[in-house]
C-alpha cells in the first residue's frame, strides 16, 4: 500500500517546517513536499500603522535576520515620503546592514549547516549539532562562538542593538559615529576577516573537497537566478539593482520598483507560504522537475550566479576559484555553502571600506523628514535571498497597503523541487533510513530558509 513519509520538523533551520514523501506501491517516491504552516500576517498588522513605526515593527519578523527587514522598511518608507538619505546616513545604513551580514554567515554555516558535513550526514541526530561539534572540536567551536559574539557585540556597541533594531530612520541614521567608535569597529572587522579566511578554507578542505559526491547529486535542481548587481555588474547587497536569470543565462536588470512588472506570486495548497515565480519569463507556475516554469532561486548561489564579479579583492580571488572548479553559473544545491562563505569574505572587506571613507564620520546623519501620502519599494539582499518591502500611506504618513517578499519565500517552489529530486533518487523499493532522510532535509538546510 501507499505510504506518507513525514519529518517532523525539519531541523537546524530558523523556523518551522515539514516534509511529506508520498510513496507508491512499490516503495519509491510519487511525490514530495515541504510544507510551511506558520501563519505571520505582517502585511495585515501593519496597516493603518503610522510608516514611521515600521522598521521597529517589521524587524520582528525573523530574529536572526532582523537588520534587514529593518533597513528594507526604512527604505521603503523613505520612497513613501519622497526622501533621500543623507550620503553618512547611507554609508552607516550600508555598515551595519554589512555587520549583519557576517554574523548571519557564520551562524548557518557552522551552527546549522556544518554538522553534516563535520560529523558526516549519517551520524546519529544526537549529536549531529552544534555540541556535537564542540565535543569533536572544542577549539573550532570555541573560535566560531567567539567570532559570532564578536560580529553582535559590535553592532550592540554602535547601533544600540544587535536583535530588533532601531538605529535606521527615515532620512537616514539616528546617530553619527564618532572615532573612537570607528576604532573599535575597524579592529573587530580584521579579526572578522581574518576569520572568514579561515572558514573559506576550512570549508574547501572539510566540506567542499569531501562531499564532491554529495555536492553534485544532492537536491540539483534547474532553474534560473535572481539577485542584485551594482551599475557595473558587480555583486551588490545592500543598494543595487535587480537582475532576473533565466536557465539559459540570458539577463533582465530592473529597479527594485519594477518588480511586479517581472515577479508574481503563486499559491500553494500545501503551504502557507507564497511562492514567487518568474512571470515575465512568459511560461506560468510549474515545479515539474523535468520541465519547470518560471522556477528561479536566490540567496548566495543565486547571487554568485547573477553578479559579473564581487568588487572586494579577496572575495574576487575566491569567485575566480570556485567559478573555475564549478562553471560561471553551477546549479548543485549544496554549492549554498561554498558561495556563503565567499559572502562573509565580502561582507568583511566591505564593512572595511566603508569604515575607511572618512565620510561616515559626519554628523550629518539624517535629511528631514515630513510624511505623506506615497509609494515606496525597499529592497536589499538578505542572507536568505532578494528582500522586497512594498508600502503605500496616506496624506497623514499612515500604511495603507504592504507588500513583503521575503528572502525565503523566493525559494520556497525550488526548495519544494530539491526535496523531491533528493528523495527520488534515495529512496528506492520502500527502503530508507534516518541518515537517508537526513539527506533530505540537508538539501532544504542548504537554502538557509
Amino acid at each position: 500500500m501507499a505510504k506518507v513519509i513525514t519529518i517532523k520538523p525539519v531541523t537546524r533551520i530558523e523556523g518551522h517546517a515539514s516534509i511529506a514523501i508520498e510513496l507508491d506501491e512499490e516503495g519509491n517516491v510519487a511525490d514530495a513536499r515541504m510544507q510551511i504552516l506558520s501563519l505571520r500576517g505582517f502585511e495585515q498588522l501593519v496597516q493603518g500603522r503610522p510608516a514611521e513605526e515600521l522598521p521597529r515593527i517589521v524587524n520582528r519578523i525573523c530574529g536572526i535576520c532582523p537588520w534587514m527587514h529593518h533597513l528594507a522598511a526604512v527604505k521603503a518608507v523613505d520612497g513613501c515620503f519622497g526622501v533621500s538619505p543623507t550620503p553618512t546616513g547611507h554609508l552607516l545604513r550600508e555598515l551595519c546592514h554589512a555587520l549583519a551580514f557576517i554574523n548571519d554567515k557564520i551562524l548557518h554555516f557552522f551552527f546549522l549547516a556544518a554538522p553534516d558535513f563535520i560529523l558526516g550526514p549519517e551520524s546519529d541526530y544526537s549529536v549531529r549539532n552544534i555540541m556535537g561539534i564542540a565535543k569533536a572540536d572544542p577549539e573550532l567551536a570555541r573560535r566560531v562562538v567567539q567570532m559570532r559574539q564578536l560580529g553582535q557585540m559590535l553592532l550592540d556597541r554602535f547601533a544600540g542593538k544587535a536583535i530588533h533594531p532601531v538605529a535606521g530612520v527615515s532620512g537616514g541614521f539616528a546617530k553619527p559615529m564618532t572615532r573612537e567608535e570607528r576604532e573599535d569597529l575597524l579592529g573587530g572587522c580584521q579579526t572578522l576577516l581574518d576569520f572568514a579566511g579561515f572558514a573559506l578554507d576550512y570549508g574547501k578542505e572539510q566540506v567542499f573537497g569531501r562531499y564532491q559526491e554529495e555536492i553534485q547529486e544532492l537536491g540539483v535542481i534547474t532553474t534560473g537566478f535572481l539577485g542584485s548587481v551594482d551599475d557595473q555588474g558587480g555583486l551588490a547587497v545592500y543598494d543595487g539593482r535587480l537582475r532576473l536569470m533565466d536557465p539559459e543565462g540570458g539577463i533582465t536588470d530592473f529597479s527594485a520598483g519594477e518588480y511586479r512588472d517581472h515577479i508574481n506570486e503563486a499559491v500553494l495548497p500545501w503551504s502557507y507560504a507564497k511562492a514567487p515565480y518568474a512571470a515575465s519569463w512568459g511560461q506560468g507556475f510549474s515545479l515539474d522537475l523535468d520541465q519547470p516554469q518560471g522556477i528561479y532561486r536566490a540567496n548566495t548561489l543565486a547571487r554568485l550566479n547573477v553578479c559579473d564579479f564581487i568588487p572586494t579583492p579577496r572575495a574576487q580571488a575566491a569567485l575566480e576559484e570556485y567559478r573555475a572548479s564549478f562553471g560561471p553559473r553551477p546549479q548543485y544545491t549544496l554549492l549554498y555553502h561554498y558561495a556563503r562563505l565567499i559572502e562573509l569574505v565580502y561582507a568583511c572587506e566591505r564593512s572595511l571600506e566603508l569604515l575607511a571613507d572618512e565620510a561616515i564620520l559626519d554628523p550629518r546623519v539624517r535629511a528631514e523628514v515630513i510624511p505623506g501620502k506615497g509609494q515606496g519599494v525597499g529592497c536589499v539582499e538578505a542572507p536568505r535571498g532578494t528582500l522586497i518591502h512594498d508600502y503605500a500611506t496616506d496624506e497623514q504618513g499612515c500604511i495603507v497597503r504592504a507588500n513583503m517578499i521575503v528572502g525565503t519565500t523566493h525559494n520556497i517552489a525550488p526548495m519544494n523541487m530539491s526535496v523531491r529530486q533528493a528523495a527520488s533518487s534515495l529512496i528506492r523499493g520502500g527502503v530508507y533510513d534516518e541518515s537517508l532522510l537526513n539527506r533530505v532535509e540537508m538539501a532544504v538546510r542548504a537554502y538557509d530558509p
